[in-house]
This record gives C-alpha cells, sequence and structure tokens, in this order.
C-alpha cells in the first residue's frame, strides 16, 4: 500500500512539473510580452498627443490646421493602437481560459486515473483473499487426503503383521 501511495504521489509531482514547462505558459507569457510592449508604444504615443496639443505654431500662438492634423493622426494612431491591444488581450484571455480548461480537464483525468487505481487495487486484493482462502481449503484437504492415506496404511500394516503373526503361529502349531 504503501508503495502505492508513493508512486501516486510521484506520478502527481510529475505531472506537476510537465505542467509547469509546458510551451503553453511560453506562449501565454510572449503574448503577455507582446501586450505590455503595445502598452508601452501607446504611451509613448499618448505623450506624442500631449505634446503636439501643446504645440502652437500659427499666428498669435495659436494651432494651425497642420497641428490639428498632426494631433488627430496621433490620436487615429493611438485609437489603432488600443483595438490591436482589445485584440490581443481578447487571445490572452481565451488563451487563458483555454489553459484553465486544459488543466481542469487533466485534474480530472488525474483523479479518474487515481479512481480506477484504487478500484484495481481493491480488486487485487479481493483476489488475494479469495485465493489465500482456495489455498488454506487446499491445506486442510490435503492435511485430510494424508491423515486418511496414513491411517490406511497404518491399518494395512497392523492388519499384515497380524495376519503374519497368526500365520507363524500357525506354522509353528502345526509342526
Amino acid at each position: 500500500m504503501k508503495k502505492i501511495v508513493i508512486y501516486l504521489l510521484l506520478s502527481i509531482t510529475t505531472i506537476v512539473a510537465r505542467a509547469e514547462s509546458n510551451p503553453d505558459s511560453l506562449a501565454y507569457e510572449l503574448q503577455r510580452k507582446t501586450i505590455n510592449k503595445m502598452l508601452d508604444q501607446r504611451r509613448q504615443k499618448f505623450a506624442q498627443y500631449d505634446e503636439s496639443l501643446s504645440k502652437h505654431t500659427g499666428i498669435f500662438g495659436l494651432q494651425t490646421k497642420k497641428d490639428i492634423r498632426r494631433s488627430n493622426d496621433i490620436l487615429m494612431d493611438i485609437v489603432k493602437t488600443d483595438n490591436e491591444i482589445f485584440k490581443q488581450l481578447k487571445i490572452l484571455l481565451d488563451f487563458r481560459v483555454y489553459q484553465q480548461t486544459q488543466v481542469q480537464t487533466h485534474s480530472n483525468q488525474v483523479e479518474n486515473d487515481v479512481v480506477a487505481y484504487m478500484a484495481t487495487i481493491n480488486k487485487l486484493r479481493n483476489q488475494i483473499d479469495q485465493i489465500k482462502k482456495q489455498a488454506d481449503q487446499e491445506k486442510k484437504h490435503a492435511y485430510s487426503t494424508n491423515r486418511t492415506w496414513f491411517i490406511i496404511v497404518l491399518v494395512l500394516f497392523i492388519s499384515l503383521i497380524i495376519f503374519l503373526s497368526k500365520k507363524r503361529k500357525a506354522e509353528m502349531h502345526g509342526r
């Protein structure tokens, strides 16, 4: 029983180690890094946008159409970046859900395997008990059979001795 428990613990440890070195986790981390890079780019673009709003190259310190267009272009670029970030976040969240589903499925599979192992162990224990009972019955039967044969041989031996002694007495009286 102890060997089985140790085997199950080693199996679970191996499974956890495999899950930690899973390439899916690496892909998840790469996706996170991609999103973080995109967020850094967005921060830079927003800083550019904020700077472009403060630029007034026109007469009397007013903004020109060119200044406004430049700000709008930067703002559109920020919106495009935001949309791409949302797409990548969706991928990341879908991936996370996939990982959780995979872990849950694997956990259920391991649990089912453990239950199956336990059922097999119980089945084997029952078979061992039945074999032990059969062996005990066969020992009792063999003992009984041996005892019967011993009694038969003993009776035959005693009968032979009695027969031979009567025959010897008869020969001695007959002479």
